[in-house]
């Protein structure tokens, strides 16, 4: 429980918060860059942004600091064009465990993405525009969210302790996948505005709301979930899915692409979320077989973890915003 619950002052769940590079050229040799980083500790992470020599800037940047983020303005010129096939570096980022989501607007109307990380910190932009292009950075964005989104892999990890069956695990996680689906594409879209403060509250609700029913099926009693888990998975689902949304909203869509690019994104989440499942059933099957007498109670050492780090989440997100 100790080696669990030690990562909890920096493992802030669903809080996705990469670093955010935005290049829009309004008009053709005109380029305008938002560069967004996270705080950490209230310091701002180091990192920067080089762009191509044949840009040039115009005058001095704006900072400011936006909640737990700085974000960062500036003008550049350069020739029409002179961003495709050009190489943008993060400098700093191969010693920082963090993303950098770089979007970029051209006057053509083509639009760019990508995703960088500490082992790849630079990107050369295409020269042209591809479907292909965007739907492995959504797909790239999504898979990234859900591995990294710990509030969600909790909720998926005490479904599969808590319901019984492959049968019905089977139905409760994919009542759980078109729920979050459905929710995330209507968010995304502009369909249904919630606030994200209340929801990130829900979505730990919801885990400590299973932590417990874990704990009430051990001790014999017929639990909600235990008899419709693909009620509990489809409810609480929908709620996880404007979480999804959040983060989405983070990164924003491409005008020209939203069908592939939130199609895609969702995708990722799903292959990030299989991924967990696989794992965590091979850890579970494996302990399974070893020829190991478990002290009496150790089955409650998992979900009371479970539950307790879905009650810190709970009590911090509900503070933050009351």
């Amino acid at each position: 429980m100790l080696l669990w619950l030690l990562p909890l002052p920096y493992a802030m769940a669903d809080e996705f918060r990469p670093a955010l590079l935005v290049i829009n050229e309004a008009e053709p040799g005109w380029y305008s860059m938002t560069w967004k980083t996270p705080l950490s500790k209230g310091q701002r992470a180091n990192l920067q942004p080089q762009l191509p020599s044949t840009l040039e800037q115009i005058g001095a940047a704006a900072t400011q600091r936006v909640g737990q983020s700085v974000i960062e303005r500036s003008s550049w010129r350069g020739e029409t064009g002179a961003l495709a096939g050009a190489t943008i570096e993060i400098t700093g980022l191969s010693a920082l465990p963090i993303e950098v989501i770089i979007k970029i607007a051209l006057a053509d109307g083509s639009e760019h993405s990508a995703v960088l990380r500490s082992a790849s910190p630079q990107w050369t932009v295409p020269a042209q525009a591809t479907a292909w292009t965007v739907a492995g950075s959504y797909w790239q964005i999504g898979t990234i969210h859900i591995l990294e989104g710990f509030d969600h892999l909790l909720f998926v990890l005490a479904l599969i302790l808590i319901v019984p069956g492959w049968w019905l695990l089977l139905k409760a996680i994919t009542a759980f996948t078109l729920a979050h689906s459905v929710t995330l594409a209507l968010a995304a879209l502009g369909l249904v505005n919630v606030p994200g403060p209340p929801t990130e509250a829900v979505i730990a609700l919801s885990i400590v709301f299973l932590a417990v029913e874990i704990i009430h099926s051990q001790e014999g009693r017929v639990t909600l979930t235990a008899r419709a888990p693909w009620l509990v998975a489809l409810s609480f689902g929908l709620v996880h899915g404007l979480g999804f949304a959040g983060a989405l909203s983070e990164v924003g869509l491409p005008q020209h692409d939203i069908p592939l690019a939130l199609l895609m994104f969702n995708l990722g989440v799903e292959t990030g979320q299989l991924l967990f499942v696989c794992v965590v059933i091979a850890v579970r099957e494996t302990l399974n077989r070893l020829p190991v007498n478990w002290p009496a109670g150790s089955g409650r050492i998992l979900p009371y973890a479970i539950g307790g780090t879905a009650s810190y989440w709970l009590i911090d997100r509900v503070v933050s915003f009351v």
